[in-house]
């Protein structure tokens, strides 16, 4: 696990990698499934592709929806920003020039199965975080830092999920190893 930043404005970031004892085509297949992302996510409730997409694609959009004990629910917009069959998958959430957080998993091969790691950087756009540091400013390093904290506690479990997922999926020769 690694984090940078302090500030919101510094664009703060997380990344937390584990090892899969499956390939990368079959991790490739879970972490690019974005409806299949709220079974094993803390916070994001449901997702589907929009505009008719099939799946993921440069460019694609789908929306999220997510809730938060302290944060509330909320939707959002996401666009693939990178598509890259089975090494990257990475989206833009709101406006992809100015996106409000930048999430990416990047799949290496390595000692026969995946290394897994999956990346969030914060703003530069504004967000619920945002308008949380205008009302108290002078917490704004603890308020991005429990942020980070959480993100990386759901990163770890996330990744836990996929990896059991993908090994599962290996040795049963299931295509995606549904429960």
């Amino acid at each position: 696990m690694e984090w940078t930043g302090a500030r919101y404005a510094d664009g703060p970031t997380v990344e937390v990698d584990a090892w899969v004892g499956a390939a990368p085509e079959r991790v490739w297949e879970l972490v690019s499934d974005v409806e299949l992302m709220p079974e094993l996510s803390a916070e994001l409730r449901s997702a589907q592709w929009l505009d008719g997409a099939p799946g993921p694609a440069l460019g694609a959009r789908f929306v999220g929806h997510s809730a938060h004990e302290a944060l509330g629910e909320w939707q959002t917009t996401s666009y693939v920003v990178e598509c890259d069959p089975p090494r990257a998958f990475a989206w833009a959430v709101g406006d992809p020039e100015h996106p409000t957080a930048t999430w990416r998993f990047t799949l290496t091969l390595e000692d026969g199965g995946t290394r897994l790691r999956q990346w969030v950087r914060l703003g530069p756009g504004r967000s619920g975080l945002s308008l949380a540091i205008e009302r108290m400013p002078e917490k704004e390093q603890k308020i991005v830092h429990v942020r980070l904290r959480e993100f990386e506690r759901n990163i770890t479990a996330t990744l836990g999920a996929l990896k059991e997922r993908a090994e599962r999926a290996e040795h049963t020769g299931s295509r995606k190893a549904d429960a």
